[in-house]
């Protein structure tokens, strides 16, 4: 990788001007992980789509209220009562569409892997090759979960990332697998550079007051 490349010269600007992201991305780009804190990532992936992460926090609220915040809890919920899980998971919006996903996620995890943990201890393309046979997960999601959730070295593409591309000017290119290769082909193939690039990238694209995001050492993420 030749760290003179414009994607990466890019990176090392956000990481000097914002510093480590704040908020839910701190818990999302952290090194340690409980198991509690993978599943709700993986949930959170699951419902952030089309919707803003104040209503997915509700949605997981309700969930965290029922003790049902995890893959079991909810594979039991949904498995005896998804009506109550579609009720609990309102706030996310398309909240029927998103129980049928949750809940599959989950039944997958306890049938096939007996847990998350498990699951995440594969290889990174058997992980995502399995994801991707479920219904309402695309590779958007399954990256998320998979870098996030399970710390692994896959760059996620999003609608932020596209227009970050377009920003500066990077490529015309922008469809998924493209952008993905292109961004792993110029940075190293660590995940923590993974999380923390797309996470300011997303931050930089909300237009975030920097004043709120902590400075951070910048030789922790190099």
């Amino acid at each position: 990788m030749n760290k003179e490349t414009k994607i990466y010269k890019l990176y090392l600007k956000l990481l000097g001007k914002y510093g480590a992201p704040k908020d839910f991305w701190k818990n999302w780009c952290k090194e340690k992980k409980t198991t509690k804190d993978r599943e709700k990532i993986a949930f959170g992936a699951i419902l952030t789509q089309r919707v803003s992460w104040l209503n997915v926090e509700k949605a997981l609220a309700n969930l965290k209220k029922e003790n049902v915040l995890s893959v079991e809890g909810i594979y039991c919920l949904g498995k005896n009562d998804i009506n109550n899980l579609e009720k609990l998971l309102r706030p996310s919006g398309f909240y029927k569409q998103k129980a049928k996903k949750i809940f599959q996620f989950c039944n997958f995890i306890i049938k096939n892997h007996s847990g998350l943990e498990n699951f995440l201890n594969q290889d990174l393309k058997i992980c995502r090759e399995q994801l991707l046979t479920l219904r309402g997960i695309g590779p958007e999601t399954a990256d998320s979960i998979l870098l996030y959730a399970g710390d692994k070295p896959v760059f996620v593409i999003d609608e932020y990332t596209r227009r970050f591309v377009k920003k500066y000017n990077i490529t015309k290119e922008f469809c998924y697998d493209y952008l993905q290769n292109l961004f792993q082909q110029n940075l190293p193939r660590d995940a923590k550079v993974y999380q923390n690039f797309h996470a300011m990238i997303v931050l930089d694209g909300k237009g975030t007051d920097w004043d709120l995001v902590s400075k951070f050492n910048l030789q922790k993420l190099i």
